[in-house]
């Protein structure tokens, strides 16, 4: 028999998306479930799945919450990057995104997920967009953009799960930075020369 009075008439999803992040906030993903979500959200055990196939298709949904967030996290630390200081300012914000919201970064890219997904697709394309764009601004001398800003982004993902994973210092805030900033920096030095690198002297 279905609970009530949890949701708003015809809000069901947005209902099931509150409980599912509400649930991997206090347990983590061992703790998300469609039946978990059906009780937290006070609908019938069958309710989510008017809107989500399989645990799967829920965590994309999730997932695809958090790539969004995140691309306007990163787009508010800087609108327009073009200089690999502004690169490096972007992935201390990548990396607090990580430690502020630790079940939701390893739900989005930990999780087994719907590939199917039109919403995760779309979400991750943001992403995915957003760095080779830094990339192809601050280093236009780079012989292959897209190449580097697959390291660019696998070094400043890294440091994100070992700083999750309590590999790296956390103890504050500015210890964070000053790791993420100098392991970017240090990649700097590896990549081709550009106008851009050449302007922060670097």
């Amino acid at each position: 028999m279905p609970q009530t009075g949890t949701y708003h008439h015809g809000d069901l999803r947005a209902a099931c998306l509150r409980a599912a992040r509400e649930l991997l906030e206090e347990d983590g993903s061992a703790g998300l479930s469609l039946r978990a979500v059906a009780r937290r959200a006070g609908v019938s055990a069958t309710a989510p799945y008017r809107h989500y196939a399989d645990r799967d298709a829920l965590v994309s949904a999730v997932a695809a919450e958090g790539y969004r967030e995140l691309a306007a996290h990163l787009a508010a630390a800087h609108p327009a990057p073009s200089a690999p200081d502004d690169l490096a300012a972007v992935a201390v914000v990548y990396v607090r995104f990580a430690l502020d919201h630790p079940a939701l970064f390893r739900a989005m890219f930990a999780e087994p997920c719907d590939p199917t997904s039109e919403e995760r697709v779309a979400a991750t394309a943001v992403i995915t967009e957003y760095v080779h764009g830094i990339v192809r601004d601050a280093f236009p001398g780079a012989a292959d953009a897209v190449a580097l800003a697959t390291s660019v982004w696998a070094l400043v993902h890294g440091l994100a799960f070992l700083h999750l994973d309590g590999k790296l210092d956390t103890s504050t805030p500015e210890v964070v930075a000053e790791q993420v900033r100098t392991s970017v920096r240090a990649l700097f030095t590896m990549a081709p020369s550009s106008p851009a690198a050449t302007r922060t002297g670097r």
